[in-house]
């Protein structure tokens, strides 16, 4: 089914933070200025062999992707323009290790996922990051660094629910996802004795789920763990995961030479704390404590 308009105005408040849910739920909340992580810049860094890189280089600054509608991951500030989500941090610590001052020498581009392959195709960014799902159809395209997390389809609850735990027990429940989307279609094929809700975003369902309309908001869960991060005191993400999506880095595909810069740079960022410094700032404040970041993998992403 279609959303009704009259949702629209609490769900475009609580995708953009600043409001509290119809059920009464307190202020958004969200990585605060001064408690992200600050990444050390290698400044002695220098990659030739990378025309992205040289490019870069040049102009002073690195010009990056995201995406700007996905809290906890990739959303911007509508009052201040600022980008925040561990996708941004995942970014910031990239730029640091090639070089970039992460604060001075990033622009951020809000680049919609039909456009990510051109966009890098075309060099209007130097690299994507943006819950950009490694798989083969897109590595004929572009390339990969990575992966920096593992996603997975879990379920968002109230935080009251006890009964819902995972997919094993959505039998007669009412599940909403967003209407065209893989987990909607998971949902109606895989356990077809849920009842499958269908809403325009998942901003409208996370709205419902408050309003005990439904009872679970199902899609990967790093955008589900966002919402729980935003409102930590109604909302949990619950269950294993049943679906694996490695998201990656990325870059223009014959720019072998930073795809490389970047998979070294991932594992240096994950042995020294960085990587679960800005989970903890970001998806972390939904109360689901850091995963084990995955072993970069190139036979994954070349």
């Amino acid at each position: 089914m279609r959303a009704l308009l009259g949702r629209g105005l609490v769900a475009a408040l609580l995708l953009a933070g600043t409001a509290c849910g119809a059920s009464g739920s307190p202020p958004a909340r969200g990585p605060q200025p001064g408690k992200l992580p600050h990444y050390a810049v290698d400044k002695g860094f220098s990659l030739p062999s990378s025309p992205t890189w040289q490019s870069a280089h040049r102009r002073g600054k690195l010009t990056v992707g995201v995406k700007e509608d996905q809290p906890g991951m990739g959303e911007k500030n509508p009052a201040t323009g600022e980008y925040t989500g561990f996708d941004v941090e995942i970014a910031k610590m990239m730029a640091a290790s090639l070089g970039f001052d992460p604060d001075k020498q990033i622009v951020y581009k809000a680049i919609a996922s039909a456009n990510r392959e051109t966009s890098l195709q075309n060099g209007q960014i130097d690299y994507y990051v943006g819950t950009y799902t490694i798989n083969p159809g897109r590595k004929k395209l572009v390339g990969f660094a990575g992966p920096y997390y593992i996603a997975g389809q879990r379920l968002l609850v109230r935080k009251d629910e006890k009964r819902l735990r995972g997919p094993q027990d959505m039998a007669g429940r009412k599940i909403c996802s967003a209407v065209g989307s893989t987990p909607l279609q998971r949902i109606q094929a895989d356990y077809p004795r849920a009842e499958a809700v269908a809403y325009d975003s998942y901003a409208i369902c996370v709205d419902n789920l408050l309003n005990r309309q439904v009872d679970a908001v199902t899609t990967d869960d790093t955008i589900l763990l966002g919402y729980a991060a935003k409102d930590p005191g109604q909302l949990k993400v619950v269950g294993k995961a049943f679906s694996e999506e490695p998201y990656g880095i990325g870059v223009p595909r014959a720019d072998r030479a930073l795809a490389e810069a970047l998979d070294d740079a991932l594992t240096a960022r994950e042995k020294n704390g960085d990587w679960k410094r800005a989970y903890d700032a970001t998806l972390g404040l939904s109360g689901r404590p850091a995963p084990k970041p995955p072993r970069v993998d190139p036979a994954l992403t070349r």
